[in-house]
Parts: structure tokens; C-alpha cells; sequence
């Protein structure tokens, strides 16, 4: 485009202006207001329709992991390792039905069990009773594995000390094995901390 071109079209639009009156001025503001309006509403759409987006996407992500507190994250105390520790120990006037709970446990696993051998102790500096109790029994070897590992659950307090096997003949298909466990226990009911 060349000079003389644009000056005339700078000059046709000042001609347009200065021949028009207030009213044209006015609606001419207010087609640009309205202009300026519409553009304003389709950007807060776009935007409405951005975080809607959004939204969903920070929904389907997982959980965050939950922030430690300082207070939280402090080791646990003595006196906290120490009440654990004394409600894992079973009663002491209830070590005979721990024996009786090996007895049922070797019936129901096929396992003849003669008389054990029992003996009670104190540890005066840990303030705990244990009850050791010594079992000679005979059966199969997965049966007597069973019998143990049962114990163990049944009787949380229990600790398996001694096991070991004896087989008389390589072909026999029972063995004799003795077990020992011991019971750790204590005059009152372990308390959860």
C-alpha cells in the first residue's frame, strides 16, 4: 500500500467520525463493551471448563501420603517397648491350660504324647515367670511340625526352645521327637499400651 492510499483512508475515517454524532459514538462503545464482554465469558468458560478438567484428573490420582508430625515421628519409649512386651506374656495362673492346649493340639494332630516334664522359674530382675515344659512324642514328622507350629499359634506366649528327632530304623514311618517350650508369664493380666 502506498502513502497516498493510507491518507486517504485516515482522512475518510476522520470525516466519519466528525460527520457522526454522540449516539453513533455511544453505540460504538457499547458493540466494543459487548465485544470485550463476550470475549471475557468464553475465557471464564475455557477456564470453568479447565478446572472441571482438572478436577477430575486430581480425583483420580491416589491418595498423598499422610505428613509425619515431628511429635508422631519420635521413637517410641522404653516404658512403651516395656508394655508391649508385658502384653505379649500370658498369665501365670493360666500355664496349665497351656499344657492342656499342647494335649488337645497332639490328639488332634495324630500324635501319641506321654508324660512331659515340667518346671516353673522366676527371673527376678525381668519380674517373669516361665514354665518350661519338655514333651516327648511320637508320630510322623510332618504331624509332629504341625503339632509345633500349631503350638506356637495357639499359645502366643510360647517360645519353641528344643526340637529334635530320633528314628529307630531308615524305613520306620513314625519318629519320636522331644520338644521343648517355654511359657513366659506374669502374675497380672498384660496390659495393651
Amino acid at each position: 500500500m502506498n502513502s497516498l492510499s493510507l491518507n486517504a483512508a485516515w482522512l475518510r475515517l476522520r470525516i466519519a467520525f466528525a460527520s457522526a454524532g454522540p449516539v453513533v459514538f455511544g453505540a460504538l462503545a457499547l458493540c466494543v463493551l459487548a465485544l470485550a464482554a463476550i470475549a471475557w465469558l468464553v475465557q471464564g468458560r475455557e477456564l470453568v471448563e479447565l478446572a472441571r478438567v482438572e478436577a477430575h484428573r486430581v480425583a483420580a490420582l491416589p491418595p498423598p501420603a499422610p505428613v509425619q508430625d515431628l511429635a508422631a515421628a519420635a521413637p517410641a519409649t522404653d516404658d512403651y517397648h516395656l508394655a508391649l512386651f508385658e502384653a505379649a506374656l500370658g498369665e501365670r495362673r493360666n500355664a496349665e491350660q497351656g499344657v492342656k492346649t499342647l494335649f488337645k493340639l497332639a490328639a488332634t494332630s495324630g500324635l501319641t504324647l506321654r508324660q512331659g516334664e515340667y518346671k516353673a522359674a522366676y527371673d527376678r530382675n525381668a519380674r517373669l515367670h516361665s514354665y518350661q515344659v519338655t514333651l516327648p512324642v511320637k508320630g510322623s514328622y510332618g504331624a509332629i511340625w504341625q503339632f509345633a507350629l500349631g503350638a506356637l499359634r495357639a499359645i502366643p506366649f510360647a517360645a519353641l526352645d528344643e526340637i529334635s528327632f530320633k528314628r529307630d530304623a531308615i524305613g520306620e514311618a513314625n519318629v519320636e521327637a522331644r520338644l521343648r517350650l517355654t511359657f513366659y508369664l506374669t502374675e497380672r493380666a498384660g496390659a495393651a499400651p
